[in-house]
């Protein structure tokens, strides 16, 4: 914990002050076969209609289906003209409006025969049913899925634009502690659709730490080690030395030693060392940061009653780790989060500083705690 004299700030308005002026960056493209769970930016919306003409989706013969009205096994219709047999992607000929499959065609006798009606439409794929001209391959802001490379392949697209804010990763003293949530923090951070560019260890030194930070070329600077109020956490000073630093002592628990600075319009966002304050932290600054660089529309959360109440403390804002059971949320752990519960979790919420939490029954709404690495 920070000392006693330490003026917590708020979230909310620490992470006002991370954001101020913070806009998404320049985008980049990416091939189809890399683009896949970055953030989507903007696209330009398909300038023509696909498939471009009516095309066959089975194997079989086209038809018009008003020649066909009628044909069954017991009243077989006699097309006029000749077999034109088609496969997927191939065009229909003109005046073709249908396909059948080659089970319903007889052609063992004298004349061909139809031996079921088909509807106008079957076996095909009308002009521009798939993706209409003016379609928007991807939707900005939103993860690129596989149906969004599917997409855009069948648009005939060879790359897509993305947001991928780089992030330099800085582990304050690099034992094995600090390692340990570092890698964490990066895990999340990639999860979230950071480009994480560096990671670097840096002794606990206060000139080490402040030409650590001076040297990132980056769009977010994280740091995670020597926050705390221990003889060998430089961190924040090094920061308060360089100038960067806005504030020290967040009111919220887990990460109440967090700092916060800017180096320019860079963020910069100082860790604690232990992995559940660093991973607290990073859900309530780093992430949001991460959207708003990325462009990124965060999720709706998961809305569920309390399978139990939550009581928190007046005056700060209390982290709680969740599980789903028998669509409750079962909370396992508020301010502190074990490493065992961490490991049980499904979501986590935040009850602001103002409240003094929720009772049970309360539906309330969570965000999932997994975190799958892009890249």
């Amino acid at each position: 914990m920070p000392s006693p004299a330490l003026e917590l700030t708020p979230v909310e308005a620490a992470l006002a002050l991370l954001t101020e002026g913070l806009h998404p960056i320049a985008a980049t493209r990416l091939k189809l076969s890399e683009a896949l769970g970055w953030v989507a930016a903007e696209a330009a919306p398909l300038a023509a209609s696909l498939p471009a003409a009516d095309t066959a989706t089975i194997d079989g013969f086209a038809f018009a289906a008003a020649d066909l009205l009628g044909a069954s096994p017991y009243s077989p219709v006699v097309p006029a003209g000749p077999l034109r047999w088609v496969e997927p992607g191939d065009p229909l000929p003109d005046g073709c409006d249908c396909v059948v499959e080659a089970g319903f065609v007889d052609r063992t006798g004298p004349l061909v025969e139809i031996a079921g009606e088909v509807v106008s439409g079957h076996g095909m794929s009308r002009r521009g049913e798939d993706l209409p001209a003016g379609f928007l391959p991807i939707t900005a802001g939103r993860p690129i899925s596989t149906l969004d490379i599917l997409v855009a392949r069948q648009a005939g697209l060879t790359d897509l634009p993305v947001r991928r804010p780089k992030l330099h990763l800085l582990n304050v003293g690099g034992d094995t502690g600090s390692a340990a949530s570092a890698e964490l923090v990066a895990d999340f951070a990639r999860a979230a659709g950071a480009r994480v560019a560096a990671m670097t260890a840096v002794a606990r030194d206060v000139a080490a730490i402040g030409d650590a930070v001076e040297a990132a070329d980056d769009d977010i600077i994280v740091m995670v080690g020597g926050t705390g109020a221990g003889a060998g956490d430089v961190t924040t000073g090094a920061l308060a030395a360089s100038g960067i630093l806005l504030a020290h002592g967040i009111a919220q628990a887990p990460g109440t030693t967090t700092a916060i600075g800017r180096r320019g319009p860079v963020p910069v966002i100082a860790l604690p060392g232990s992995p559940d304050q660093a991973l607290a932290a990073f859900w309530t600054l780093v992430r949001p940061v991460i959207d708003r660089l990325s462009g990124r529309a965060r999720p709706p959360a998961r809305i569920l009653p309390l399978a139990r109440k939550i009581a928190s403390a007046v005056g700060v804002t209390e982290l709680v780790l969740l599980r789903e059971a028998k669509e409750t949320w079962l909370p396992l752990a508020i301010g502190r989060f074990p490493l065992h519960r961490l490991a049980e979790a499904e979501a986590w919420l935040a009850v602001p500083g103002d409240s003094e939490g929720h009772a049970a029954g309360t539906p309330v709404a969570a965000f999932p705690v997994s975190a799958t690495s892009i890249a």
